[in-house]
């Protein structure tokens, strides 16, 4: 779960001196080693780390594009004002000798700024730029901080693959965690040893401590993020990006609402699009820590991966545009009876003569019982209703991954994330599950192409979701949703049900509108028309969270590790144990499968 967490070693003993009792493991071009669960270590977030090294070699791709603009247009700036200082005619002046010399020096001023001038017209002097020859001075090479090190791998893989970083600063509070880190450090090299850097701190005392000192902060807790948020926003520069981890998806997914509520100030919904919804209560947190100092966020990339949570956000300071912070936040209104929902925006702008002002939302956006089934609804949020990505950053990020596919160990899967995520329309909150329509009306489904067909002819968009394989994303109102499975109904007749079901309720009313089904041109997305994979399987048995570092390895915990690794870390055979599982595991498919086939014969 994550690199780390807030680790507590209640009994701290010393790592082994031994280098023999280690066992070496490689990811990407850095190593490290291993000791039992004395660090924590978990190889299935090598997608969150390939993910990262990703965004972060675009962060530093776009940020010397910023910083080039930037520069360019101060220029363009400064010759403006120098050809307009030049068109208007000098006074000849009266009087003294000392206003001649003053004529004079003015002259030589500006025979020496036309010196200056480069043939090609642009001005290069010191007050626009600080760097040789009037050139753009050079960006400072990126300073990261990786607030929870745990065995340093992250922050050796950031130093060792991502070009143009300039230093890595590995925290963490456990002290065998920060010798495994420093180990791990010396053993992959001069280069680790020159870029990255081991702290033995509390990383939030550490983060206010160095107010607006890093270009990137990345937070990968075991648990949830939400004590750390506060400083995290405090120790990005501006302009610079937070990446931040949850993998309390239990949480954030609705089954503690009053802990969600207490840690991230939102209630969750317990709906379908569950996991979208962990994304947006984790930024809607992230803007109202960066709120609290006149700073906001800018979502570029965020991700549900496996079992836990992962954006990407680039972090400003200004106090005008933290105003519109209200606009990007919504109220959830989830029928208890169906998947209808609906989005209640906290704030809107209202403009007059030239000002806007900001005023509260129009409520309620829905009556008291639903109008499809007749249910009452459950209220849920404030979530972030923005967008949750930008298109510009996932085209770049995917064309470097292309570009280099060799260099990611975990490519075909973020390649799929990525693809996915590309495809979704950015604009609509949520989503809809087809399969949960259908057992609301107690029908069969239809495919989603003929569903995504329907919703085409009808006039609306609609994707996909990374979040969901059977998730739909459309910016049809739910009055049309329906409207169209009661056209498919119709077709597709089911059996009579109690009239107090939702279902029932629902096909009783009639249609409002004629769905037509009929295969449209945009029905399947361009990866879907290439058979390009946007849903792999796990690569392995056991690939999820594992046990805290510290923790001793129990029988209790081979559902998470799998009976080999138990009994290998307890001082077991664990390569015999591992060949058994092997072995087991195709009898075990094959069981599953005859039994499947049986039921259905």
């Amino acid at each position: 779960m994550g690199d780390d967490g807030v680790k507590k070693n209640a009994n701290a003993k010393a790592l082994p001196s031994d280098p023999n009792e280690y066992r070496i493991l490689k990811e990407g071009e850095a190593e490290i080693l291993m000791h039992g669960n004395d660090v924590f270590y978990n190889k299935t977030q090598v997608v969150n780390r390939d993910l990262s090294i990703a965004v972060l070699r675009t962060f530093i791709s776009k940020r010397k594009e910023e910083q080039t603009a930037k520069w360019n247009k101060k220029v363009e700036a400064r010759q403006t004002v120098s050809e307009v200082a030049k068109s208007e005619p000098v006074p000849e002046p009266e009087g003294s000798h000392r206003n001649e010399e003053a004529n004079g020096q003015e002259h030589e001023v500006a025979a020496d700024s036309s010196k200056d001038e480069p043939g090609d017209g642009s001005v290069t002097t010191n007050s626009i730029s600080n760097g040789p020859n009037g050139d753009p001075k050079e960006v400072k090479p990126p300073k990261i901080l990786e607030a929870l090190a745990a065995s340093g791998l992250r922050a050796l893989r950031y130093a060792r693959e991502v070009e143009g970083i300039g230093s890595v600063i590995a925290v963490d509070n456990d002290k065998m965690a920060f010798e495994a880190c420093k180990r791990n450090i010396k053993l992959n090299g001069s280069l680790a040893c020159s870029k990255v850097e081991a702290q033995l701190a509390d990383a939030r005392v550490y983060m206010l401590t160095h107010q607006k000192e890093f270009d990137v902060v990345d937070l990968d807790p075991y648990g949830s993020p939400s004590v750390f948020l506060d400083s995290a926003v405090q120790s990005v520069v501006d302009g610079g990006m937070l990446m931040c981890t949850a993998t309390d998806m239990a949480v954030l997914c609705g089954n503690n609402g009053e802990v969600c509520y207490s840690k991230y100030g939102s209630y969750p919904s317990r709906g379908k699009y569950c996991h979208e919804m962990a994304l947006r209560i984790l930024l809607a947190c992230i803007e109202s820590h960066a709120n609290r100092y006149k700073r906001y966020i800018v979502p570029v990339l965020s991700v549900s991966v496996d079992f836990y949570v992962r954006v990407f956000v680039r972090i400003y300071t200004s106090a005008s545009a933290m105003k519109n912070t209200p606009l990007k936040l919504s109220y959830i209104y989830q029928c208890v009876g169906c998947d209808s929902f609906h989005l209640q925006p906290l704030a809107r702008t209202v403009s007059k003569n030239n000002s806007v002002k900001y005023a509260p939302g129009y409520g309620p956006v829905v009556p008291q019982e639903c109008a499809d089934c007749g249910k009452r609804f459950n209220l849920a949020g404030p979530i972030w209703s923005a967008p949750i990505h930008e298109q510009e950053w996932i085209s770049s990020i995917l064309t470097n991954i292309t570009s280099s596919k060799e260099r990611y160990p975990a490519y075909e899967r973020i390649s799929a994330v990525l693809t996915t995520v590309s495809e979704e329309l950015l604009d609509v909150p949520l989503y809809v599950s087809l399969h949960n329509l259908c057992a609301t009306l107690k029908c069969t489904s239809p495919s989603a192409v003929m569903f995504r067909s329907a919703v085409i002819n009808t006039g609306y968009r609609i994707s996909g979701t990374h979040a969901n394989p059977l998730g739909l994303k459309s910016d049809a109102p739910m009055s049309v949703i329906w409207d169209i499975m009661r056209c498919w109904v119709k077709l597709h007749p089911v059996k009579a049900q109690p009239s107090d079901q939702s279902g029932s309720v629902i096909l009783s009313k009639e249609p409002t509108i004629q769905a037509n089904f009929a295969r449209a041109q945009s029905s399947l997305s361009k990866a879907q028309a290439k058979k390009i994979a946007r849903f792999l399987p796990n690569p392995e048995n056991h690939w999820g969270p594992k046990p805290r570092a510290g923790r001793q390895i129990t029988s209790k915990h081979a559902s998470l590790l799998g009976p080999g690794k138990v009994n290998g870390l307890n001082g077991h055979d664990n390569q015999t144990n591992e060949l058994d599982d092997q072995a087991n595991e195709p009898e075990a498919k094959r069981q599953k499968l005859d039994t499947a086939a049986d039921s259905e014969s």
